[in-house]
């Protein structure tokens, strides 16, 4: 396909502006385009052979149909030479009107119409000559899929010779009912914004009543856990005092200090000296959760010996070992690489993640090793042969109070705080903690630490 013209008029006369105009309108209704677009078309290429026809002369108007891209589009060009007289580096101001009225440059008049093109049409482009004239392509695309063959541009022109060319008052009567229609649209979609903007002031006043409410809540929920906090501190100071003298107490009658006792006396006081220390063991980590929740851990970033920590965790847990099927196994590399952290709390970790490994296994080994992740993570692991997690009961382990029915759990106490507390001293150190498990295979948990905690100053102590 190519470029094929439709219809060339002239434009040496304010009565040709105006078929301009309207030819503009007829072509643009016979090649397809909507009521709208049709008045955008007319409308742009009137204003623009408007002001040219004031600026220069020997103005030409030419209509064509452009097939040759992927969408036809409707082509308009307007044409003209620069005056003999009156103008002023292309840009001369336009012969004042009747009276003398002052009205604005040409050339601003001008600019104004080429915007006003730009705006209503698809592309619009000026391409200025040597001798000061000038040429304005307009171009708008036609309908989706609308193209027009040989015979469909015969019938075009044929009924563009049959339209007759309408008088200034005819036109001034369609300008008016295409403004009147204009303003009818405007008039409606005015209407719905109105009503959209009320919508969505009623939508935002219940906004903000929901975020009030979310806030209101949110505080409440801040009180009462500040209060749960201050209640879980005062009563773990509170209880571990006498917890205390009843462990020493107990201690010194097992210890024989006031004298012998008999087997059943040695047994109650035994019961009472492990009850004691189970209450002690839940009031310490009440508290540590406590002291967690409320902000006021402190760590001491410093470098772990590992070496170290390994030895005492192992002389601290072995006792614990009192099934002999089960073995107590620590693996370290052997030039590990340095890292910055808090190693009490690391060592609080892995002792909980130990000692839940030994409850649970039965025969087989605990194995607690330390792995280089890369240059920015370490990861220690206290794998089991025990009896294995469920996939579903995976995540609930480390909420608060939950514990796994089981029957090795009636033998195997516990707080159900111990892997709770874990995550959440994981966390205060940068880290995380994972739990990987089969059933009757045991169980793997990780301990995943950052080399370096972020803020920690190189050279720590």
């Amino acid at each position: 396909m190519s470029l094929t013209r439709i219809l060339q008029v002239g434009i040496d006369s304010e009565p040709d502006v105006v078929l301009v105009r309207q030819r503009a309108r007829q072509i643009s209704g016979l090649l397809g385009f909507s009521v709208q677009d049709q008045v955008r078309v007319a409308t742009a290429v009137s204003e623009v052979a408007r002001c040219a026809y004031g600026r220069l002369s020997g103005g030409r108007g030419q209509f064509a149909l452009d097939q040759r891209g992927a969408v036809a589009q409707l082509t308009v060009s307007i044409r003209a030479e620069n005056r003999p007289t009156g103008s002023v580096s292309g840009a001369a101001a336009a012969p004042a009107p009747a009276g003398g009225v002052e009205m604005e440059s040409a050339a601003a008049q001008f600019d104004n119409a080429i915007l006003t093109a730009r705006r209503l049409m698809d592309d619009c482009e000026v391409e200025h000559a040597a001798g000061g004239g000038l040429t304005v392509v307009m171009r708008k695309d036609l309908p989706a899929g609308h193209r027009i063959d040989g015979a469909g541009l015969a019938r075009v022109g044929a009924e563009l010779a049959a339209s007759p060319v309408q008088n200034t008052y005819s036109e001034m009567q369609q300008q008016n009912r295409e403004l009147g229609a204009a303003l009818a649209e405007l008039r409606e979609r005015q209407d719905d914004l109105l009503a959209l903007t009320r919508e969505l002031e009623d939508t935002n006043r219940g906004v903000v009543a929901l975020y009030a409410e979310i806030e209101e809540k949110a505080e409440r929920l801040r009180k009462a856990d500040e209060m749960k906090s201050r209640f879980l501190s005062n009563t773990s100071h509170e209880l571990r005092t006498p917890l205390s003298s009843i462990r020493a107490l107990a201690k010194l009658l097992l210890d024989r200090m006031d004298g012998d006792l008999t087997p059943e006396q040695e047994r109650q006081v035994g019961f009472i000296a492990s009850a004691a220390f189970d209450l002690s063991e839940l009031v310490n980590d009440l508290l540590d959760l406590a002291k967690i929740e409320a902000g006021k851990v402190e760590l001491t970033i410093a470098p772990v010996d590992i070496e170290n920590l390994f030895s005492t965790l192992k002389g601290m847990l072995r006792p614990l070992t009192r099934n002999p099927d089960v073995e107590l196994v620590f693996v370290a590399p052997a030039a590990p690489r340095r890292l910055l952290s808090d190693e009490p709390k690391v060592a609080q970790i892995l002792r909980n993640f130990i000692s839940n490994a030994l409850k649970f296994t039965q025969a087989g080994q605990v194995t607690v090793a330390l792995h280089d992740d890369g240059a920015d993570q370490v990861t220690f692991t206290v794998t089991d042969t025990g009896i294995g997690i469920e996939a579903d009961n995976l995540q609930l382990i480390f909420e608060e109070f939950s514990q796994i029915a089981h029957p090795l759990q009636a033998g195997a106490k516990g707080t159900g705080l111990g892997l709770p507390l874990c995550r959440q001293l994981a966390q205060l150190l940068g880290g995380s903690v994972d739990v990987a498990s089969v059933i009757g295979a045991g169980s793997t948990f990780s301990l995943h630490l950052p080399r370096r905690p972020e803020g920690a100053i190189d050279g720590a102590p």
